[in-house]
């Protein structure tokens, strides 16, 4: 009966030897260089990160389960309507969106000729209010163009689950065996392993934030325009006598404006005119004057004796004969 308990004790030491030499050869291949023992706080708070990153990939796991039995695809739509008023289109469309839980994107409304506006509009709304919303946008005014789009993205979302998935359990390792180098060699290499699966898991986590952010909210892009103004009177109506009263008004303005157009363009060259007649008036009468001055005046010649007529001479001969 002695030997028995004696028996026991020898086969608990033997056990707690040899699971001793098991954890210290784990230990040596995991750090390829044999390693102390650790204190035993430790050893529990290594344990507990141990548990707590094994319930992170759990997590993980059962989250991409999930993911592959759900369907995820990417909506978007393009709208294009006319309206009377682009003003009031505009605040139904954003109230429309803001009821259906979405937010306005992005937006863009502008005034053409002053008299013509139009606007675009980018709206984002939950997946599942997708299709009221565009029924209600298209039931704002006439509809010019409608173009819907539906991309399934479910492969790629379970693929980049997957790839955090195992990422994140990489760099777990990674850091637990950080946590027992001793060697400064053996920290710098491990550090490095880290940082570079560490960048590897954050864009893996910004394409999943990307992927769940375009299939849980879909995107409407919404063109509004505004109708043609219609003219007040019909073709086959003559103008009226306010139209030609307005008409002659608008052509006696245009042709004052142009005289004024036209005055101010030869004005330079009436005051050019104007200056070189003053100057005339004032330096060539002057110069004329005093060219009379120095030239001599010319005495009139003789007029010469009338010769005597026929008459006469046969008179003064018959004088001579008597």
């Amino acid at each position: 009966m002695r030997a028995l308990p004696a028996f026991a004790a020898a086969l608990l030491t033997v056990s707690l030897a040899l699971a001793g030499c098991s954890m210290g050869a784990s230990d040596g291949q995991d750090m390829k260089a044999d390693s102390a023992a650790k204190p035993a706080t430790g050893q529990q708070g290594a344990g507990a990160a141990d548990e707590g990153r094994g319930e992170q990939l759990a997590k993980d796991g059962k989250k991409a389960e999930a993911d592959a039995a759900k369907t995820h695809v990417i909506r978007t739509a393009t709208l294009s309507v006319e309206v009377k008023s682009v003003t009031k289109a505009l605040a139904e469309a954003r109230s429309v969106a803001v009821d259906a839980g979405g937010v306005i994107e992005d937006e863009t409304t502008e005034r053409v000729d002053d008299s013509y506006t139009t606007s675009h509009v980018v709206l984002r709304v939950p997946e599942a209010e997708y299709d009221s919303v565009l029924t209600e946008l298209a039931g704002t005014g006439k509809l010019l163009s409608r173009t819907a789009n539906a991309k399934d993205v479910t492969e790629q979302v379970v693929d980049v689950n997957s790839r955090i998935a195992t990422q994140r359990a990489s760099v777990n390792r990674v850091r637990k065996l950080m946590d027992q180098a001793q060697d400064i060699t053996d920290v710098v290499a491990l550090e490095s392993q880290l940082n570079t699966r560490q960048a590897e898991l954050e864009s893996l986590l910004a394409k999943q934030a990307s992927l769940a952010d375009r299939t849980t909210m879909a995107t409407v892009t919404l063109d509004l325009s505004e109708w043609a103004k219609e003219e007040k009177a019909d073709e086959d109506d003559g103008p009226g006598f306010l139209d030609a009263l307005g008409g002659g008004w608008d052509a006696f303005v245009s042709v004052l404006r142009w005289i004024v157009v036209v005055l101010a363009a030869i004005l330079p060259f009436v005051v050019a005119l104007a200056v070189l007649f003053v100057l005339w008036r004032v330096f060539g009468v002057r110069l004329t004057a005093l060219r009379a001055r120095r030239t001599p005046a010319v005495e009139p010649a003789a007029a010469p004796a009338p010769s005597p007529s026929p008459d006469e001479d046969k008179g003064e001969g018959e004088g001579k004969q008597d």
